[in-house]
């Protein structure tokens, strides 16, 4: 699914550049669950802002679905980012105005898929996710752990290939923050690919495969079940 060849990103901060990412290789397959960890500035985020489609790379080759992410045009882009990826952050970036399935259904407004059958589909994704009695409620009607299933829905709209979760449990207590890490589970025993940047052990536990990034390098990556 995803291939990555000598990726390199810099950046300039004051008189100096600084190697976010460093010649990383990397290979993930259909059906990953993958957790990436790293101390503040190994280049985590910036490898996921890449693999996501919202930053490109100085140096280097991202191969995603059999295509060269270089040779895609915005359009192109745009399309892999709303069809074939799903995103889940830390601040869960629901649209405050919006219900919890207007915010589900977002994805779907440049589709040219039926909306009834959108609508349908959200509805039962948030029955699914345990909010079938919270589908009319504004985001500050809701409990942080009810926000982050309502965002995990909303990537799951599109039934996308890839899920790219930055921190998706950084706000959450750690009960809600376990019942988070089954669900996603739940989704990867369905076969979606999954990766994940978290900063602890036990979120990474979950995962089938850690990666540990230091200085923008891959100093480990292994197998954790």
């Amino acid at each position: 699914m995803i291939t990555t060849n000598n990726l390199c990103r810099r950046f300039h901060v004051g008189d100096s550049w600084v190697h976010a990412l460093d010649r990383v290789d990397l290979q993930i397959d259909k059906g990953d669950f993958v957790a990436v960890m790293g101390p503040s500035g190994s280049g985590k985020s910036t490898l996921m802002n890449i693999l996501g489609c919202l930053d490109t790379p100085d140096e280097g080759d991202y191969r995603f679905l059999d295509q060269e992410v270089a040779d895609m045009d915005d359009d192109q882009l745009s399309r892999v980012r709303n069809q074939h990826i799903g995103f889940v952050f830390q601040s869960f970036h629901l649209l405050p105005r919006l219900t919890a399935l207007e915010n589900v259904l977002l994805p779907m407004r440049f589709s040219d898929s039926d909306p009834s059958a959108n609508q349908q589909r959200g509805l039962h994704l948030l029955e699914r996710l345990g909010l079938s009695d919270r589908t009319d409620h504004r985001p500050n009607q809701l409990s942080g752990g009810q926000r982050q299933r309502v965002a995990i829905a909303r990537s799951m709209i599109n039934e996308p290939p890839l899920l790219l979760a930055d921190e998706p449990t950084g706000n959450l207590d750690s009960r809600t923050s376990e019942e988070i890490m089954e669900l996603f589970e739940e989704i990867n025993g369905r076969g979606q690919t999954i990766l994940m940047v978290t900063n602890e052990e036990e979120i990474a536990a979950h995962a089938k495969r850690l990666i540990r990034m230091r200085d923008g390098k891959i100093e480990d990556d292994s197998t954790t079940h």
